[in-house]
């Protein structure tokens, strides 16, 4: 194996790294097989959970003999389960490395771009995106705009932009995750 400097990763004789090989199969931390997304299942299943829940809740007050608890619960489960694996399908398609460094190379180019911004005020918004997607599988941007709103200030880190500014590159980054969904 050969190392390269630049990117302080191991190449095998056919030039593919190590954490090329890793990136490729995602492979779960526990069992190692190929393809886990803890994290985008994870937040599909919660997200899923609580819609399950909620729904199921009504039908139960609404249907003789179930029960608003009984309901919950039951909606809860089938809502984790279809949660959870939308998360994971949406998240299949996140390469959290290979996205920033889609967007180090093209922000500037984007029409909201604007030179009083460094990348590093952007770059916390287009990772908001891109995660964001995953964790509301089954919305459009537009109908989880004002609980991605209301998370901004927690999630901006050291981002300037307010979310009038973020907005704009977190719903780019998420309709790119979004059109890679969707192929």
């Amino acid at each position: 194996m050969a190392t390269d400097r630049k990117n302080d990763t191991y190449r095998s004789a056919g030039g593919r790294s190590d954490l090329d090989h890793e990136r490729d199969t995602n492979p779960d931390p526990i069992t190692g097989a190929p393809g886990s997304h803890p994290v985008g299942t994870g937040i599909g299943a919660a997200g899923g959970g609580v819609a399950g829940a909620a729904a199921g809740a009504g039908i139960g007050s609404a249907v003789p003999g179930i029960g608003t608890a009984v309901g919950g619960v039951v909606g809860a489960v089938v809502g984790a389960a279809v949660g959870g694996g939308a998360g994971h399908e949406i998240a299949e398609h996140i390469d959290p490395t290979a996205e920033d460094a889609y967007w180090r190379e093209n922000w500037s180019a984007r029409p909201y771009y604007s030179s009083d911004w460094t990348y590093d005020d952007y770059a916390p918004a287009y990772r908001y995106g891109w995660e964001s997607r995953a964790r509301y599988p089954d919305r459009t941007f537009d109908s989880a705009e004002s609980d991605l709103r209301t998370g901004w200030d927690r999630f901006k880190l050291k981002s300037r932009l307010a979310w009038d500014k973020a907005k704009y590159a977190t719903r780019d980054a998420w309709d790119r995750i979004d059109s890679k969904v969707r192929r």
